[in-house]
């Protein structure tokens, strides 16, 4: 019983403070690649320099940037935007890190907008292996054989980016319902099944 507090409050503590070190660290971090030659050149004029101003001046840019590719009017911003990316993406090794990341920001700051029921296990892709998915609709899909089982469209997300899968559909009496909400489901999809529901 004291070991297994001591180890709750341990773990609690060391989630903590991982957590307000890397928060801090990004802080300083953001701050530092604008801030310090912002900073000098205000410490020049005013004497004094201004922490966080590195960040503020960092989100105004992204923000402005933002607004540029998403006015339609200004197309060449899009075009530029899209051009950099295509460019960026042809150093070596880059796009197995900028794809990946890329999905997971996408999906953190842009939720799938499909219409996710609830979730699901199938047997798929054979019998004994189960994938984890979404019911989006019935289906009244009529073929020979079929019999008069409901029909489910399962999406089966891929990971760590649920953005991207495919369709199957299945038989009622082979879908599992879990008695997990979607979130939580989507959450152990991004995570690569490291972050299961609680």
């Amino acid at each position: 019983m004291i070991k297994r507090i001591f180890i709750t409050g341990l773990t609690a503590t060391v989630a903590l403070t991982i957590t307000g070190y890397v928060i801090v660290g990004l802080f300083y971090f953001a701050d530092g690649f604008l801030g310090k030659p912002i900073n000098a050149f205000v410490y020049k004029y005013l004497g004094q320099t201004i922490p966080g101003l590195g960040i503020v001046i960092g989100i105004l840019i992204i923000f402005i940037l933002g607004l540029l590719i998403q006015i339609s009017r200004m197309r060449f911003f899009r075009w530029a935007y899209h051009w950099a990316a295509n460019l960026f993406l042809k150093i070596p090794l880059v796009s197995k890190i900028y794809f990946p990341v890329k999905r997971i920001v996408d999906f953190l700051f842009f939720p799938p907008k499909k219409d996710f029921k609830s979730a699901v296990l199938v047997e798929y892709p054979r019998k004994g292996l189960y994938s984890l998915g979404f019911i989006t609709n019935e289906n009244n899909i009529e073929f020979s054989g079929r019999g008069k089982s409901k029909l489910y469209n399962v999406f089966i997300p891929s990971s760590p980016s649920p953005l991207t899968g495919f369709t199957i559909i299945v038989e009622e009496r082979e879908v599992n319902f879990l008695n997990v909400s979607v979130e939580e489901a989507l959450r152990l999809v991004v995570s690569g099944g490291l972050l299961n529901p609680q």
